[in-house]
């Protein structure tokens, strides 16, 4: 009796371990593909049919005319002020709301947060939006891309949430001690929430590294695109830049079969640059990402 359950657990094991594998390989794949490509020789690339399993002659071309193209170059560096400065603004501003509805003796609590929940469901429409933005000064500079998306109501509830879930015999220790509400934030409230404020951050910086929307509608001089606006451009109008359109480590781009191919090559090589540093945060802030939002959602 015990061997048949011993080889229906490990039966049991095996199909589950092979699904995950699966799995994970139909989602390691696309990355994997557009990695293999845009280190491929772009007209074989073109050529190309099937599953890519490796590079198809290799080159480094397409990264060189992706750094050269001057718009890109402007575009990553205007999305790396976005990011820092718009999730400093978005940590501070949740950090103070979530402090502040945590708090006890907060009078008239449940009704704050009705008001703010609805703001979740509920909102006035792209183009009043857009003439409200326009009026306060919001159009077409740097606060355009971090005021307007300063606080994300779920991310405040998740750490609200987590604030809650801190022994509040800590605070009235700290209260005794004569601390203030400042000092409870800084010397107890935040140490303790790690897990939570690492998945928050993690939260709003892939979500401003990813921001295309608003800059499309309030943005209007190029020189202040994000990247990710840029990329939109490149994937969705293909409109690959001209600049890039030229000779790259001494290979001379002269036919219009060659510049299809390498447009093809840049958008890949873009997709690579504009990826690859969230993929390197990802691995640092994982061990806090189930943690944090097991914390922040155990308490209503």
């Amino acid at each position: 009796m015990r061997l048949r359950t011993s080889i229906r657990n490990r039966a049991f094991d095996v199909t589950i371990y092979a699904i995950l594998t699966l799995l994970t390989l139909i989602c390691l794949y696309p990355i994997l593909h557009i990695l293999l490509a845009s280190l491929s020789d772009p007209v074989r690339l073109v050529a190309h049919n099937g599953i890519l399993y490796k590079t198809l002659g290799f080159t480094v071309n397409g990264y060189k005319l992706v750094f050269r193209d001057n718009s890109l170059l402007v575009g990553y560096w205007n999305t790396i002020v976005y990011v820092g400065l718009g999730t400093l603004v978005n940590m501070i501003m949740t950090i103070l709301g979530a402090f502040v509805l945590s708090r006890r003796e907060l009078y008239f609590k449940n009704h704050i947060m009705v008001v703010i929940t609805i703001t979740m469901f509920f909102g006035g429409g792209l183009i009043p939006w857009f003439l409200l933005m326009k009026d306060i000064g919001m159009y077409n500079n740097l606060w355009a891309m971090i005021l307007p998306v300063a606080l994300n109501t779920w991310n405040m509830i998740i750490l609200r949430t987590g604030f809650q879930s801190i022994p509040y015999e800590l605070e009235e220790a700290a209260t005794i001690d004569g601390a203030s509400h400042l000092r409870i934030l800084l010397n107890v409230i935040l140490p303790l929430s790690k897990a939570t404020l690492a998945v928050i951050f993690l939260y709003y910086l892939v979500g401003n590294w990813n921001s295309w929307f608003n800059a499309m509608v309030l943005l209007q001089d190029r020189d202040k695109f994000p990247l990710q606006l840029l990329l939109k451009e490149i994937l969705v109008a293909n409109d690959t830049s001209a600049s890039t359109m030229g000779s790259a480590g001494g290979v001379v781009i002269d036919s219009a079969g060659s510049a299809t191919a390498y447009r093809e090559l840049v958008k890949y090589c873009t997709i690579v640059v504009s990826t690859l540093p969230i993929l390197l945060v990802y691995p640092f802030l994982q061990k806090y990402f189930v943690k944090g939002v097991y914390v922040g959602s155990i308490k209503g």
